[in-house]
C-alpha cells in the first residue's frame, strides 16, 4: 500500500469536496491517504471519513509519504515545500487559487493524477534559499528556507528604509527603498515582478535583489550566481525594527545592525510535472507575458 498525503483546507467546503474527488481517483491505486489530524473531527461530523483515511500530524505526513497531494493556490504549495523540502518529498499541486503557477493541475484535470501512478510523470526541482540572521553581536538570531523569496522591509508602515547590500563581504550598494527582495527563479514570477524585476527562468542557476520602490532612479534590480553570498545589513536608524518574510508568511525582526544571509540552499522542493509544456507555456497560460 502506497502512503500520499492529502493536503487540503477540509474547512472550506469546496476545497474539502475537491479533496474528496481526488481521494476516489487514489482508491484505484491501492493508496493509504493519510490527512493533517487538525481536519479529523471535521471529516468525521461531515460524513466525508473513507477506510483508507489516517489522521497524523503534517510533520508526520512529510515522513511517511511518498508524494505530497496539495490543493491550494501558490500560497499551500508554499508552506507544503518548507516541510517536504528537507525529507526530498515531492509535491503534486492542484489548483485551487487565483493563480495557481506553481500548481500542476486544475480541479477539471483530476483524471491526470493517475499518471503519476504509472509512471508518466517528471519531477521538476526548484531551487531554495537559505536565510540566516546575525546579530550585531555576532550571534545567529534563527535560520529558515524559502522557495520563493526574501523581503525586508519596513512591515506595515510605508516608510523608506536604509539597507546595504553586500556578495561575500563585498559592498554591492546602499538602497534608499520600501525594501529589497530577493527572490529565486521560482519566485521571479511573484513580488519580485510585481516590482519590476525580470522573469527568471528556473532553469537558471542564479537569483535575483529586486529594490522595492527605490528613492533613486540609478536602483535596478540585480541577477546573481547562486553562488553569490548575500548579506544585507539594517543600516536604518530612524526605525526600531525592519522585517524580514520568507514566502510571505513567516516573519521576523531585524534590528539595527542585524545582518542576513542569505545563500543557495542544499535542499530543493520537487514539483510533480504531469502534463506537456515547460515553464514558458505555463507563465503564457497565467498571462505573465
Amino acid at each position: 500500500m502506497r502512503n500520499i498525503g492529502l493536503i487540503a483546507n477540509f474547512n472550506v467546503k469546496e476545497k474539502a469536496q475537491t479533496a474528496l474527488l481526488v481521494a476516489d481517483k487514489l482508491e484505484a491505486f491501492d493508496c493509504k491517504i493519510l490527512i493533517p489530524s487538525q481536519y479529523k473531527e471535521k471529516i468525521f461530523r461531515g460524513m466525508m471519513h473513507r477506510s483508507n483515511f489516517e489522521y497524523l500530524s503534517y510533520d508526520e505526513i512529510y515522513e511517511r509519504a511518498e508524494l505530497a497531494i496539495v490543493l491550494g493556490g501558490d500560497g499551500f504549495i508554499l508552506d507544503a515545500s518548507r516541510r517536504a523540502a528537507p525529507l526530498g518529498v515531492p509535491i503534486l499541486g492542484i489548483n485551487l487559487g487565483r493563480v495557481g503557477y506553481m500548481a500542476e493541475l486544475e480541479v477539471d484535470e483530476l483524471d491526470l493524477i493517475e499518471k503519476y501512478f504509472t509512471g508518466e510523470y517528471r519531477i521538476d526541482e526548484r531551487a531554495m534559499l537559505e536565510v540566516r540572521v546575525i546579530s550585531s553581536g555576532e550571534l545567529q538570531k534563527f535560520s529558515s528556507y524559502a522557495l520563493n523569496d526574501v523581503v525586508i522591509a519596513n512591515g506595515s508602515t510605508a516608510r523608506i528604509v536604509d539597507l546595504q547590500l553586500l556578495d561575500n563581504g563585498e559592498p554591492i550598494s546602499t538602497y534608499r527603498a520600501d525594501g529589497l527582495i530577493v527572490a529565486t527563479p521560482t519566485g521571479s514570477t511573484a513580488y519580485s515582478l510585481s516590482a519590476g524585476g525580470p522573469i527568471v527562468d528556473p532553469k537558471l542557476s542564479c537569483f535575483c535583489v529586486t529594490p522595492i520602490c527605490p528613492h533613486s532612479l540609478g536602483a535596478r534590480p540585480i541577477v546573481f550566481p547562486d553562488s553569490a553570498k548575500l548579506e544585507i545589513k539594517n543600516i536604518c536608524v530612524r526605525e526600531k525594527l525592519l522585517h524580514l518574510t520568507l514566502d510571505g508568511k513567516a516573519t521576523f525582526d531585524m534590528f539595527y545592525g542585524d545582518v542576513a544571509e542569505i545563500s543557495r540552499a542544499k535542499l530543493s522542493t520537487k514539483l510533480v510535472r504531469i502534463k506537456s509544456g515547460g515553464f514558458y507555456s505555463k507563465i503564457r497560460a497565467k498571462k505573465f507575458m
